[in-house]
């Protein structure tokens, strides 16, 4: 039987990137399939009735929710593949952790740096560097998160790299300067096809912001 994959998705998310990376890192065929979160299909909200949110995995009709369970789900079934998560359970445990401090903080921290001005929009500026900074920590002077390949931690974060130029745009400051190193690794990421397809352009995710500040009224 012909697997079948969709993907339910918006092009801006950097949750969907995830699985987009790590489908394509797979060689995975799959439809994907484009949300207007305004307007959300019914397929979506019969897939994630729960959360109403994307991106949904659709694996021969099963829905697998949230990007981070999606990228180990996708590492589990083909398995035969180039391995995202390493099998040694610490290595493992470490490169999870590491997933969810990415998950729980880039994204809720840099919207606060594009929703806010004066001096909320420092706090969070401070904030975002800080933890960018613990995290180029952990990089270290590996290639990737992971060692020699790109693996589960990085799959998890590259996405936000195309939120980046946005980002600095908005809080009028600059990441590489603050974390050259972790740069350096964004763009040896985006040197793999399975990225740099996967990733929108980082002007056309700033116009997206700028839409939605509009939406928003924040000026």
């Amino acid at each position: 039987m012909a697997e079948e994959v969709v993907l339910l998705d918006f092009w801006p998310s950097p949750f969907g990137m995830r699985s987009r990376i790590a489908l394509a890192e797979k060689g995975i065929k799959y439809e994907h399939k484009e949300e207007d979160l305004r307007n959300k299909s019914a397929l979506l909200l019969q897939m994630n009735p729960v959360h109403k949110k994307i991106p949904v995995l659709i694996h021969n009709g099963k829905p697998v929710c949230e990007s981070l369970i999606q990228v180990q789900y996708i590492d589990e079934v083909w398995h035969d593949k180039a391995p995202l998560l390493p099998s040694d359970p610490y290595q493992k445990a470490t490169a999870r952790f590491w997933a969810d401090y990415v998950d729980k903080k880039i994204y809720e921290v840099g919207g606060r740096v594009w929703k806010t001005k004066g001096e909320k929009q420092a706090t969070a500026k401070k904030e975002l560097i800080e933890t960018l900074k613990l995290l180029e920590k952990e990089l270290g002077d590996k290639p990737y998160f992971g060692g020699e390949s790109l693996g589960y931690v990085d799959v998890a974060f590259i996405p936000f790299y195309s939120w980046f130029y946005a980002l600095e745009k908005c809080g009028n400051f600059s990441i590489e300067a603050e974390c050259p190193k972790l740069i350096a690794w964004a763009k040896r990421c985006m040197q793999k096809e399975s990225v740099a397809k996967s990733l929108p352009d980082q002007q056309k995710v700033y116009d997206f912001i700028l839409e939605m500040k509009k939406h928003f009224g924040i000026e």
